[in-house]
């Protein structure tokens, strides 16, 4: 396939770009406030030599990666973490490049984390990330992160609008793993699910799709791609209670949308807050199950959703489920599963239920409602392991 000059609209930067955005981002006074926090001693003058001379031989956005990102992800495992896992298959080809499609928890750490694990797993790439033009909220976010291999989902849109767009798009993910050599990293539905209840949307994969060449068959677009399912599993979501919060103010305030600021507190707090055990999981790459299901004589339609099915699957069976999972689950749907924890492990998920919902801003909390939502973003992944696991039985 060949570069489209459209590309520009949504791509990271190449590597004659990066010094002059680079000298942009450090001239910018919202990200040198930034700065000040991480080191409010140090003058705008010696803190910006220091990250000069950090940036000397940094060419591509890998290297930045690599560079920059690398020592903050592993600070962040550190403090806020009680320690990262992760599991792919044997014969996983760690230097050919594939598409990973995963549920989706944290809106920055998700992608950060499985950069890390690549990394420091051997994998030739790190990945580009696709994420949400409503999160670049600043100019030096969105410099920021098309630094980092981000390119660019755009939101809101019109049907027209978006049409063009899903199709630049999927063109550029065609692009970028079969003619760049990338690894792609995309969530498998727009945004997060705020009750953990992962599901693959079928939009999602018709526009993997549309960028595929001429006369392909659907398995073909998608084999093109070499998906691999990817699952995340966090002990704890520090978002869980600004999730709930969200879930209140849709009920009880018609009409109802998270602001900007909204987003940077989701942000913030995701990447700062207590995770707990952090798992990350790869299916194996779907290039073969395609090629058993297009012999199978189905619609389009049937189609998109048997293989959404599938990914969901994939995903669900393979979560790493935690204490917290099985109390929760066993709290809202009067299960026993007390084998699985301790009463230890049910009197510190009480007292941290309890201080979520006490971080909750409504004005009129309504406490079993917000419980109720805290605990199903719990306890769903145990419903869905459970029920992926009895079906592939």
């Amino acid at each position: 396939m060949a570069y489209n000059p459209d590309f520009d609209e949504i791509r990271p930067y190449n590597e004659d770009e990066m010094p002059a955005v680079f000298n942009e981002l450090l001239e910018d006074r919202q990200f040198n406030l930034i700065m000040k926090g991480f080191a409010p001693w140090l003058p705008k003058a010696l803190r910006n030599g220091i990250l000069r001379m950090m940036f000397r031989g940094v060419k591509t956005a890998q290297d930045f990666q690599i560079r920059f990102m690398k020592p903050i992800v592993r600070l962040c495992i550190w403090r806020c973490t009680k320690g990262t896992s992760f599991a792919f298959p044997k014969n996983m080809m760690k230097q050919k490049s594939h598409l990973f499609v995963s549920n989706h928890r944290d809106i920055v750490l998700d992608s950060a984390f499985l950069d890390f694990m690549l990394f420091e797993n051997g994998f030739s790439r790190t990945c580009e990330i696709g994420i949400g033009d409503n999160l670049l909220i600043y100019p030096w976010i969105k410099k920021l992160v098309r630094m980092n291999k981000c390119f660019t989902v755009r939101r809101g849109l019109t049907a027209h609008e978006m049409m063009r767009s899903s199709r630049l798009m999927s063109e550029y993910i065609h692009y970028a793993v079969n003619e760049k050599g990338e690894n792609i990293w995309i969530a498998q539905r727009e945004g997060r699910a705020k009750d953990s209840d992962d599901r693959t949307q079928d939009s999602v994969l018709k526009m993997f799709a549309m960028g595929a060449k001429e006369g392909s068959s659907l398995t073909d677009a998608l084999k093109d791609l070499h998906i691999v399912p990817l699952t995340i599993s966090y002990e704890y979501d520090p978002c869980d209670y600004l999730k709930a919060e969200e879930f209140q103010f849709k009920r009880d305030v018609p009409g109802w949308k998270k602001s900007k600021q909204d987003d940077l507190d989701n942000m913030k707090t995701g990447i700062m807050g207590f995770k707990g055990r952090v798992h990350y999981e790869m299916s194996p790459c779907m290039d073969e199950w395609l090629d058993k299901v297009a012999g199978e004589d189905l619609n389009r339609k049937d189609l998109f959703r048997k293989i959404a099915e599938h990914m969901d699957s994939e995903i669900h069976s393979r979560y790493k489920l935690y204490p917290c999972n099985w109390i929760a689950m066993d709290e809202l749907d009067g299960t026993d599963n007390s084998d699985k924890y301790t009463a230890d492990d049910k009197a510190v998920f009480e007292i941290y239920i309890n201080k979520q919902i006490a971080k909750v801003k409504v004005p009129n909390p309504d406490y079993d409602f917000l419980r109720e939502k805290i605990l199903t973003m719990y306890a769903n992944p145990c419903r869905n392991k459970l029920a992926a696991v009895g079906m592939q039985k």
